[in-house]
């Protein structure tokens, strides 16, 4: 008896050959599925037909890593800047006009007291979400994306940023006392109820408003700067350089050293983002500055309210302390994140 074969011979071109797509590999059975994935995709050139036009490049580095149209940036950064300054200064008002009218307080009193350290706190920690918020959504990237990348978002790396820098501050805090005590806010020491009412609302409140100035400042306004750019290293010195100008500027010292220390802050952070692909290693180092400044300073403030003067004339050669501590303490971020990468 004759068999008849079923099969349908492989197609073949007009030349006779068989494709190399049709015929099975001898070491893959031929009815076994073919991923389409797993070979390594070549990543695509900025600017090329296959390169994203907006939202997420996991391909570009932190701090750069936002695609957006040219627009966008125009209008979200100047809108969480206002957003800012017109919260802060609302709630500040209004604290003002309750202490006068509730505890008797002299408008013209400068202090800050545990009341207004907490809604100043507060409306720069709520400015961090708020600003992640608007970005996530207007770039069309996940909210996780502004905080780490291309990496996830890591609470031990924050933890072991924290116990470092918090022994960097303390050791500049207490050099600085050694050189100019009134630099660094040494005052008299005294306990009192608004003391006790500073500290506390400092440990509950200072790390939330750090955070928030942190998610602000480098999670969502340096890659919105630095998107208008498409060279990467470019891009990276646009937001780096640009995100640190307007940090020192809404600072509104009128003192060259404390201005410039504040620019150098920012500078520090936004290079400590780029290093670790992340956000933990500047909020660590922002809380950890805030907190210890703001706790010495209530205990050592006389039994009153917190002082912070930016005027000119409050700065001085003093200020180099700090900023070699920024640079150190940037140095320690390059060193762990080396020794943390294959």
């Amino acid at each position: 008896m004759t068999t008849t074969n079923t099969s349908s011979p492989p197609p073949r071109d007009p030349a006779g050959r068989v494709p190399s797509a049709a015929a099975p590999s001898a070491a893959e059975p031929s009815g076994a599925p073919v991923a389409a994935d797993t070979a390594p995709r070549p990543a695509a050139a900025p600017g090329s037909a296959s390169a994203p036009r907006s939202g997420l490049d996991p391909e570009r580095p932190f701090g750069a890593h936002l695609r957006l149209a040219w627009w966008k940036p125009l209008l979200i950064v100047p809108g969480l800047l206002v957003a800012m300054v017109v919260l802060q200064t609302v709630l500040t008002l209004i604290v003002v006009l309750v202490e006068v009218a509730a505890f008797g307080r002299d408008p013209m009193d400068a202090s800050i007291s545990p009341l207004m350290m907490a809604v100043m706190n507060l409306s720069l920690a709520a400015m961090g979400p708020l600003a992640l918020l608007v970005t996530a959504l207007v770039a069309r990237v996940p909210w996780r994306s502004l905080i780490a990348s291309p990496r996830r978002e890591s609470l031990r790396r924050g933890l072991v940023y924290a116990g470092a820098f918090s022994a960097l501050v303390g050791a500049a805090l207490a050099l600085t006392a050694l050189i100019d005590p009134s630099a660094a806010g040494i005052g008299q020491f005294a306990i009192t109820s608004t003391t006790i009412g500073l500290v506390l609302v400092a440990l509950l409140t200072t790390p939330l408003q750090a955070a928030g100035e942190e998610l602000l400042f480098r999670g969502a306004m340096m890659p919105l700067l630095a998107s208008w750019v498409r060279a990467v290293r470019p891009a990276l010195v646009l937001g780096i350089i640009a995100s640190s100008i307007v940090f020192g500027l809404v600072h509104m010292s009128v003192d060259p050293w404390l201005l410039s220390y504040y620019a150098v802050f920012g500078l520090c952070m936004a290079a400590m983002a780029v290093i670790s692909r992340g956000l933990e290693a500047p909020i660590a180092f922002h809380v950890m500055n805030n907190l210890i400044m703001m706790v010495v300073g209530a205990l050592l403030a006389g039994g009153g309210g917190i002082v912070i003067d930016r005027s000119v004339g409050m700065g001085g050669p003093v200020m180099l302390v700090f900023i070699v501590v920024d640079l150190v303490a940037v140095g320690l971020v390059w060193l762990y994140e080396r020794s943390q990468r294959p």
